[in-house]
């Protein structure tokens, strides 16, 4: 009788060997999550003889991944935030919060050190079994299946995740690169005898919603402009590209800077539906009679410098930023006059406003400091994102930098 109690309980031994092993291929053979759990139910109920479980899964929130031999409206009454984040341990059900749990009769914690990953709740479903109940005959092969399927599925869950973000990355590279074709280049900026101009961008994350351009109209007229839409991410960068587009369509030699403003005002409405709006500083400059028009619609002030007079001013005439009212209450159209080496430099709010360590803005002065120097413009550019970057030290960049410069002849 002893020599057949030992042969059974080799065979049972060799029996959870070899499924064990066979899960383990399943898992490598990257079968579906419902085919491996379709088959840890089948061995519970059909080879353990557990007749009630149920296991919920942790995946951004608390879920169901199965649940045999109970009703749905029991395994509905279940709150794991309520009922089970309790149980830290293996725990005999004999007393418990919620009634419906008094029909099981073992709790497994699944933890990955202090983290709860999932609950398996396991019963007889035959109450009144004389002899050792399979749920406690059986529970640490149970518990160490249980853990076997649970992080095969937080595996899966963790290398899906993980090749969404590589999709992701990429479709932000193509994005960026898209992006990036619609900022103007170093080698397409206008430098000639009417005008200089140089430029710095950079965006915070892949896709940026800073925006800087410059048309030329006509032999001796150009159009600009700096914007930077609220917020950041992908679709401040979708609706910048849009702004781009509608910009360049509406900016002629002909049409007023009014009648533009009030025309992106129009789209960013429609477009943003008043979720976001954009800051901007639109100028026509015209070589012939150097004059320079121009809307700041709330964008930070350009700063403009008059070497004949050895004066820098702000230019802060226009409107609020486009996209915060159906109809924009006020617009004026600012003018200066350039003269030989006047200079102007427009930026946006992430050079302004980047911090240092010790929680102190970047602000303007710099510019100014350099706009004045006896150097090209390039160089007053350089000089002052240079500066900028010191400035920053250790920190990061939170914010697109945009830094467009000018000198008039």
């Amino acid at each position: 009788m002893a020599r057949k109690a030992s042969l059974h309980r080799l065979q049972f031994c060799n029996f959870k060997l070899d499924f064990l092993l066979n899960v383990t291929l399943a898992i490598n053979e990257n079968l579906p999550i419902e085919e491996l759990l379709n088959r840890f139910v089948n061995i519970l109920r059909e080879d353990l003889n557990i007749g009630k479980l149920v296991l919920y899964n942790y995946n951004e929130k608390w879920e169901v991944l199965i649940y045999d031999g109970v009703p749905k409206k029991v395994v509905d009454d279940f709150s794991v935030e309520n009922d089970l984040l309790y149980y830290k341990q293996i725990t005999n059900l004999t007393t418990t919060l919620n009634n419906n749990l008094g029909q099981f009769d073992v709790i497994i914690p699944i933890y990955h050190k202090d983290r709860p990953l999932a609950y398996l709740i396991i019963g007889d479903i035959d109450e009144e079994r004389v002899g050792v109940s399979p749920t406690i005959k059986h529970l640490h092969f149970i518990q160490t299946l249980a853990n076997i399927m649970v992080v095969a599925i937080e595996n899966k869950r963790l290398y899906n995740q993980n090749l969404h973000q590589k999709v992701l990355h990429k479709e932000l590279e193509l994005a960026s690169k898209m992006q990036s074709m619609l900022i103007p280049t170093h080698a397409s900026l206008p430098n000639n005898d009417q005008i200089e101009t140089a430029a710095y961008y950079l965006p915070h994350f892949e896709v940026g919603g800073d925006y800087y351009d410059i048309v030329k109209l006509n032999d001796h007229s150009y159009g600009f402009c700096v914007a930077d839409v609220s917020g950041k991410g992908i679709s401040a960068a979708l609706l910048m590209s849009n702004f781009q587009a509608n910009l360049r369509a509406l900016l002629t030699e002909k049409t007023s800077l009014k009648d533009v403003v009030i025309k992106l005002n129009e789209r960013v409405m429609k477009n943003a539906n008043g979720e976001k709006f954009i800051t901007l500083f639109i100028g026509r400059y015209n070589a012939e009679d150097h004059r320079l028009e121009y809307i700041n619609a709330g964008h930070n002030p350009p700063i403009f410098f008059e070497p004949s007079a050895y004066q820098i001013s702000y230019l802060k005439v226009g409107c609020t930023g486009v996209g915060m009212f159906d109809e924009l209450p006020t617009i004026q159209v600012g003018e200066v006059y350039t003269t030989p080496g006047s200079r102007l430099l427009l930026y946006t709010d992430g050079m302004v406003e980047l911090e240092n360590e010790n929680q102190v803005e970047f602000g303007t002065g710099i510019m100014e400091h350099e706009l004045v120097q006896k150097q090209s413009i390039e160089d007053i550019v350089d000089k002052t994102i240079e500066q900028l970057d010191q400035h920053k030290g250790a920190g990061k960049y939170d914010d697109d930098v945009t830094l467009f410069g000018f000198e008039f002849y």
